[in-house]
């Protein structure tokens, strides 16, 4: 039913609308997706003052009309992640983990894990900005496959669950393959299937390491994933 609402909210995209206001983007952790309007939000006394910025940790007080919007109503910061803003990586790898969260989740449904992955990603990268790697921001896209429960198989091919002689990997038969079934996929070496299987069972701060040709290959593995299972165009992690 319309009314008022409270939620926390990562700020993943805002867009100006008019003279003084602004259109939000923002995933929520109790309602996932939810597009925002903040009224005279950039004129210079706004009540919001610069608590509506683009990753912004956030406690909001949202009303739900009968529109597609809500409008924000209430603001507070619970984490404003300053240092980002310092370096040109860390701010980097923080605005495209809210691009991903962005296109890869619009249900307006909680998904609590997806959102507690983001929060850690953007604290993080916040306190650490030499954690702001490739190979960090590939093990939180990764971690992402999970959340959204599209993660691919790495334990046994794919297709006939053999597991020895894995080599190659395809996004279409739902992760790493045996040379039987290698039909259509790419070679996946050694380095890089132990990246993916370390990236994914150890937390976001402790990121294995691997040679740049494993890492190459890890992203095209999660790449081609999100595009044949999410249906979700994503750049390659420079």
């Amino acid at each position: 039913m319309p009314g008022l609402f409270k939620t926390e909210a990562i700020v993943l995209r805002s867009i100006r609308y008019g003279e003084a206001d602004r259109v939000l983007h923002l995933y929520t952790r109790e309602r996932g997706r939810v597009g925002a309007m903040a009224k005279g939000v950039r004129r210079p006394r706004s009540r919001f003052g610069g608590r509506l910025e683009p990753l912004f940790r956030v406690d909001l007080v949202l009303h739900e009309g009968r529109g597609e919007l809500c409008t924000v109503t209430s603001a507070s910061t619970v984490s404003a992640h300053p240092r980002l803003r310092d370096s040109r990586e860390p701010l980097q790898r923080a605005t495209q983990a809210c691009e991903a969260v962005l296109k890869l989740f619009d249900s307006q449904e909680a998904n609590r894990p997806a959102y507690n992955l983001l929060c850690n990603e953007l604290t993080l990268l916040d306190e650490q900005p030499a954690a702001a790697s490739r190979a960090q921001a590939l093990a939180f896209r990764l971690k992402l496959l999970l959340a959204a429960g599209f993660m691919p198989e790495l334990a046994a091919c794919a297709s006939c669950g053999e597991r020895e002689h894995l080599g190659a990997f395809s996004a279409s038969a739902g992760g790493i393959v045996c040379a039987s079934c290698e039909a259509g996929s790419f070679p996946l070496d050694a380095a890089a299937h132990r990246f993916l299987v370390e990236a994914l069972a150890n937390p976001l701060a402790d990121v294995p390491q691997a040679p740049e040709g494993a890492l190459r290959q890890a992203d095209r593995a999660i790449t081609e994933t999100l595009g044949h299972h999410a249906h979700i165009r994503l750049a390659r992690v420079a």
